[in-house]
């Protein structure tokens, strides 16, 4: 009977663990309570897609590995003091962007007990790229996010009538951070598709791939998208490790790839401006601005642009940090808020909020490529 008591505490001990994470999940969200025609006219929703820049905690949801999840310690740390599945020490760009827009932080579109889309949900998965291929079976990759996103269109279209939830709709911001997986993957898993197609048809497929996405959403009502293009790839902490290579410098051939990647992203953007009717975009130039912070930490505030803060081996690149990743081992900084990597892959909160800040507004830099920045999203247009 003892045994069973054991065994009955550390169940219950269980479920109220997960209780008290689900209620503290949905306590960063409130939820706004008006007449659901106002709401329409009222609301500028924010609907992100992508990978773990992203990522809000989906993958807390799917099946998958610790690799393409972040809900442990000390990830979280920071900011809410616990992990929420967020990819950095604490919020990310678009966790700003939705204070600068005065809605609620928007939770993830897997997260238990949430279905309230006036403010728009988050289908960005860790992991994810526009290829189905990438990280496959680990990862909701965008095509799937495109059909999550169908299913709150219908939601939408239920609660609101077809009129008001097409004003909505139009009226959304639709941010994308995708494609930085398509072409870390065949480096992180030894794979040899590189070998098979040149860079140029390579990128030309991972592009197509997120040009047919964008059409399909554009389909359902978006109208304003504002996207993310890739960071220098080949000097993140996890990547200047990779072969026998000259462990000061960036893995070239990667962010030759991100280079290829947003040239070929620009031109398509300015295509459909001309194909879509109505169709507005807002590129922000996030390799630029991180490779400036990589070169230059102290120019931001930071004491460090090339280590991780989180992590293990040389730049802390080694992907460890929380030791749930095979590896027990790991070394954290003291001050994350003075490094521009949190770990291997991804920012610190303090890199994100200024990053966030530049693509708000081209006051701040002249990061954002295109006629619209993000601000002008949100206000009437």
């Amino acid at each position: 009977s003892s045994l069973k008591m054991k065994k009955f505490f550390a169940t219950t001990s269980s479920t109220f663990f997960h209780v008290f994470l689900i209620i503290a999940l949905v306590s960063q969200t409130q939820t706004l309570g008006t007449k659901a025609d106002s709401r329409s006219k009222k609301f500028i929703p924010l609907f992100i897609f992508g990978d773990s820049f992203l990522d809000a905690g989906n993958n807390n949801y799917i099946n998958t590995t610790t690799y393409d999840q972040a809900n442990f310690l000390p990830y979280g740390e920071t900011y809410f003091k616990f992990p929420t599945g967020r990819f950095s020490d604490g919020r990310l760009i678009s966790d700003f962007i939705a204070e600068y827009a005065n809605i609620p932080l928007v939770p993830p579109f897997l997260q238990p007990g949430f279905n309230q889309y006036y403010n728009g949900v988050n289908f960005a998965s860790g992991g994810a790229g526009a290829l189905v291929e990438t990280f496959q079976g680990s990862v909701i990759p965008l095509k799937t996010q495109a059909r999550n996103f169908k299913k709150v269109t219908t939601w939408l279209r239920h609660k609101l009538g077809h009129s008001n939830s097409k004003t909505l709709l139009s009226n959304g911001v639709y941010m994308f951070s995708i494609g930085a997986n398509d072409y870390l993957s065949p480096f992180l898993t030894n794979s040899d598709v590189l070998k098979y197609y040149s860079h140029s048809q390579y990128v030309g497929m991972v592009v197509g791939n997120f040009t047919s996405t964008i059409k399909e959403i554009y389909k359902r009502g978006a109208r304003k998208f504002a996207i993310l293009n890739l960071p220098p790839l080949g000097c993140l902490p996890g990547t200047r490790i990779i072969e026998s290579q000259d462990k000061a410098s960036c893995l070239d051939e990667l962010s030759l790839l991100a280079s290829i990647h947003n040239q070929a992203l620009y031109v398509v953007l300015l295509k459909l401006e001309k194909q879509l009717k109505g169709f507005k975009f807002s590129l922000y130039d996030f390799n630029s601005d991180v490779t400036q912070m990589i070169n230059h930490p102290l120019k931001y505030g930071l004491k460090e642009g090339k280590s991780a803060c989180c992590g293990s081996g040389q730049y802390r690149g080694e992907y460890t940090c929380g030791g749930k990743r095979g590896e027990k081992h790991f070394e954290l900084c003291v001050e994350p808020n003075e490094n521009l990597f949190w770990d291997s892959y991804h920012l610190t909160e303090s890199a994100y909020k200024q990053l966030a800040a530049r693509m708000w507004d081209h006051t701040e830099s002249s990061h954002t490529i295109g006629p619209y920045t993000i601000k002008d999203f949100f206000q009437d247009m």
